[in-house]
């Protein structure tokens, strides 16, 4: 089993939203991503795809984008992000995915020896809204420890990155570090500059990745 990222896929398939408007890297990409996806995936792999899976507003509407998604090689694996208005209750979402699509909220699953968990996260300068995603991360990091009986890799995903633009140590990194995290991706960032950001980040025996497919240049990327 291989595992893959990407996020920030931003499908509005049900109501077409053009892409293209933020920029030259959004010309054509969803095209771009399933080429990419059908050579590299198989069905035994795992995609993660963390958070604005859809620009829908309602779940009914978010489905289209879903199917699509559903039907491209692998096991999926979602979070919300900050623009999946059409995320409801868990038990609503989880209701509308097809077989072999997962959506992780507060707990975590494991595939094949790896455990995977994770939270949106916010932005650091909203200490209120930090803090209650501080307390679902935890919370996700705990389901996965209280599986993991073989040593078994964690990886967890993320929205916001953890951390700020120097990497700084956070609450966010330090709850990573402590429950023995093994790989973290997460998305939210767009349109940096060449030399403003790294697609990779190793810190305190944590692989970090940045998954914004635009960042990608709408290519997958393979984590484990």
């Amino acid at each position: 089993m291989k595992v893959f990222a990407i996020s920030d896929l931003h499908l509005s398939l049900n109501n077409p939203k053009p892409m293209d408007i933020f920029g030259p890297v959004w010309n054509n990409y969803l095209d771009d991503i399933v080429k990419d996806w059908q050579e590299k995936v198989t069905d035994d792999d795992v995609v993660l795809l963390a958070g604005d899976l859809s620009w829908a507003m309602k779940l009914n509407d978010a489905v289209k984008d879903i199917e699509f998604i559903a039907k491209l090689p692998g096991k999926k694996i979602i979070i919300r992000g900050n623009h999946d208005y059409w995320w409801e209750a868990i038990g609503k979402v989880r209701k509308v995915l097809p077989q072999n699509f997962y959506a992780l909220q507060n707990d975590c699953i494991e595939i094949n020896n790896v455990i995977f968990c994770g939270t949106r996260g916010w932005t650091f300068d909203d200490e209120k809204l930090l803090n209650r995603e501080l307390i679902r991360l935890e919370m996700s990091l705990k389901s996965a420890k209280s599986i993991q009986n073989n040593n078994q890799k964690i990886v967890c995903m993320l929205h916001y990155p953890p951390f700020d633009k120097v990497f700084s140590s956070t609450n966010f990194t330090k709850l990573l570090e402590n429950y023995g995290v093994s790989y973290v991706i997460y998305g939210h960032l767009h349109g940096l500059k060449k030399g403003t950001f790294s697609l990779t980040y190793h810190m305190n025996n944590i692989d970090y990745y940045l998954t914004s497919c635009d960042m990608l240049k709408n290519k997958l990327v393979q984590i484990i």
